[in-house]
């Protein structure tokens, strides 16, 4: 779990530096945010803008992050483009083009906030209506159309209700700052000494508010610190004890997604990460590292990606807590995951020292409940198997195979 990411670098650069200038001349835009089609998705519609001059052509990915925001919740959505929409545009010179995507997902509230990082630093209120080319004779998913008729009841407004003690979105600004970082989750595994792994993990963009309300993007706005912590129970032991805790600080920058090809995206994400279990004695683990991972995401369908980061990792300062840890942990890995959004998802995650041919591999596995049970709780269930050496920081030199099966909040 060091990060998703390293031969991939070079090749992004590559791209980054020829497609740099024509980007620069390119402004995407959103015009309106909130029509529904006929299936009930939202309807995004984009003005990408020219300013160059020169014609462009500019290809259009299949899907792109935004974040969406209501009432203090956060949420990451993906817009696919439109069935109808065409995956390239040609701009003329100081000219503008159309394009349409849709929110998949239909559990959206009228005046939640939508922003697109990628494309631009804007926040549009969505407004929540029936698309004026939709079919009005055809069938409309969830709710019609607000009604314009005048309510008879007197609004009242949010702000003038008696929050509940257990709302703690008022008055903490920064909570849209919050997002989830790697998974969530608990898993159980019988017959070894540490039976049960838990795992919580967030992200915080440090200059968030800024990115979201700002015109024109900053380096800035990629700045993250993250908290990951693993915790080891040995729950068959007596008085079932915590054996390890490790706990992952770090710092670090992510790069926004550059579309490269109608179905393809890079990234790229490097930071520095401090890992200790926080014990004294023997049994002290600590070390710091500097790491690189550019990332590629490949659209396999219209809910389905893969993703694909190599990844390098130089160990800093004083290691005479774990001196031998690099013949055990290496300095090079591999991420890999296959998608769907609300389905299966598989990945696998390696470490690896090509000198010692020491490492270790991660698989999990994960499925919503609500597609098992037909309905909520809103987990997932969430297989777990691990190889190789250093399963956790006390056991850094150890060689373990573990199977464990659980829930997870977020995967």
């Amino acid at each position: 779990m060091i990060v998703r990411a390293a031969p991939l670098a070079l090749a992004a650069s590559a791209v980054l530096a020829s497609q740099a200038h024509a980007q620069a001349a390119l402004e995407y835009v959103v015009q309106r945010a909130g029509n529904r089609d006929q299936s009930g998705h939202i309807l995004v519609d984009v003005r990408v803008l020219n300013a160059g001059a020169a014609a462009q052509e500019v290809r259009l990915p299949d899907e792109v992050a935004a974040d969406l925001v209501s009432n203090g919740t956060y949420r990451k959505v993906w817009l696919q483009r439109g069935e109808k929409q065409a995956a390239v545009l040609t701009i003329r010179a100081n000219g503008f083009a159309a394009a349409r995507y849709r929110i998949d997902f239909q559990d959206v509230m009228d005046g939640a906030a939508l922003s697109i990082p990628s494309w631009s630093t804007q926040q549009i209120l969505l407004t929540i209506g029936v698309d004026p080319e939709a079919d009005r004779s055809a069938p409309v998913a969830l709710t019609a159309a607000p009604s314009l008729t005048p309510p008879t009841s007197p609004q009242i407004s949010p702000d003038s209700v008696t929050p509940s003690p257990t709302d703690r979105t008022r008055g903490n600004a920064f909570i849209p700052n919050l997002s989830v970082y790697e998974p969530i989750y608990a898993v159980y595994g019988p017959g070894t000494n540490t039976d049960a792994r838990i795992q919580i993990s967030f992200k915080y963009q440090l200059f968030g508010n800024r990115a979201r309300m700002d015109r024109f993007p900053s380096l800035i706005d990629g700045l993250y610190f993250a908290y990951t912590q693993r915790m080891f129970w040995d729950v068959a032991a007596k008085s079932s004890p915590f054996r390890n805790i490790d706990y992952q600080p770090e710092l670090f920058y992510l790069s926004p997604a550059l579309p490269v090809s109608d179905k393809a995206t890079i990234s790229g994400q490097i930071g520095l990460r401090h890992e200790s279990n926080g014990r004294d004695g023997a049994a002290s683990r600590s070390l710091n590292m500097l790491y690189l991972a550019p990332m590629a995401g490949f659209s396999l369908g219209e809910d389905r990606r893969l993703t694909i980061a190599p990844r390098l990792w130089l160990y800093l300062g004083n290691l005479s807590d774990n001196p031998d840890i690099r013949r055990y942990r290496g300095n090079s890995g591999l991420f890999i995951e296959a998608s769907e959004d609300d389905g299966l998802r598989v990945s696998a995650s390696t470490r690896l020292n090509l000198g010692s041919g020491k490492g270790a591999l991660t698989a999990e596995l994960s499925y919503p409940f609500r597609r098992i049970l037909g309905g909520g709780p809103d987990f997932y269930l969430f297989g777990q198997g691990f190889t190789g050496y250093g399963e956790n920081l006390l056991d850094y030199n150890k060689h373990v195979t573990r199977l464990r099966i659980g829930v997870a909040l977020v995967r």
